[in-house]
């Protein structure tokens, strides 16, 4: 049962460092980093990226040493694995919602965090301090944008497997992940290679998000039908309810605004 915890932190945490590509942070990381821009700043994008990389990186394993105080905390209360699978349920099946819009009548809505990198760093600094202070600020997960409740999430399911190790871990894996997507800026030669870019992650912007909750339900599924199966249905049920009544109320905002502006004059 703990393996299957870990196996779902290790999807949570991946996905949440996927989506977090498309927070303004990260969307400015691909704009500013680049073979481009550093070749202006008499730079090398390749130190650069390595040293992006490598701080966020080291900011996942900071995430991570929180995350393993919190598991090694949990490991003293002896909750036991079944109680753990149900908490890691409840975990994700919130994030889920959050994530797909269902909770933001109460304020749970995306971005739950709003905090951008100061950008003057660029050029104040070399490249090893905005290189590897953006990549920690991005790595260590709750100090810029939050762009999907996956990553609460992933600290969360870390804690509840109570195993330290473990948990640092995930951080690392987080941390790591969310580096690697500066990565998709090395291609950058022009402006034009720079738009095309963008425009690729504008179509992508909402099947991404769409792909994480798909991702955090599958979880939700796999650590409630662990736990007591039942609870997996109706948090099936319920999710899908919820999201054929977002997007039904959705149509009929766009019928209703059409209806009026047909019905204007002239």
């Amino acid at each position: 049962m703990t393996a299957l915890l870990i196996a779902v932190g290790v999807v949570t945490a991946l996905a949440a460092a996927t989506r977090s590509t498309w927070s303004p942070c990260g969307l400015s990381m691909l704009s500013t980093i680049t073979p481009v821009s550093e070749a202006g700043r008499a730079r090398r994008y390749r130190a650069t990226a390595a040293w992006f990389i490598g701080g966020a990186t080291l900011g996942g394993a900071t995430l991570g040493a929180l995350m393993a105080g919190l598991a090694a905390a949990v490991s003293t209360v002896h909750p036991g694995a079944r109680a753990a699978l149900g908490a890691g349920a409840a975990v994700v099946v919130v994030a889920a919602a959050i994530d797909a819009g269902l909770l933001a009548r109460v304020g749970l809505a995306m971005p739950l965090l709003r905090r951008q990198v100061n950008e003057r760093w660029l050029d104040q600094f070399r490249s090893w301090v905005y290189g590897g202070g953006f990549g920690w600020q991005i790595g260590a997960g709750f100090t810029t944008y939050l762009m999907t409740a996956a990553v609460p999430a992933t600290a969360l399911l870390g804690a509840l497997t109570g195993r330290p190790a473990v948990a640092f871990g995930l951080g690392v894996v987080f941390g790591a992940a969310r580096g690697l997507a500066v990565l998709g800026s090395a291609r950058v030669r022009s402006a034009e290679d720079l738009r095309v870019l963008h425009r690729h992650l504008d179509r992508l912007d909402q099947p991404v998000r769409w792909a994480v909750v798909a991702v955090l339900g599958a979880a939700t599924l796999a650590l409630g039908a662990a736990w007591w199966w039942p609870a997996a249905l109706v948090a099936a049920i319920a999710m899908g309810v919820g999201l054929f009544a977002r997007v039904g109320g959705r149509r009929r905002a766009r019928w209703a605004s059409r209806a009026a502006r047909f019905a204007e004059p002239g």
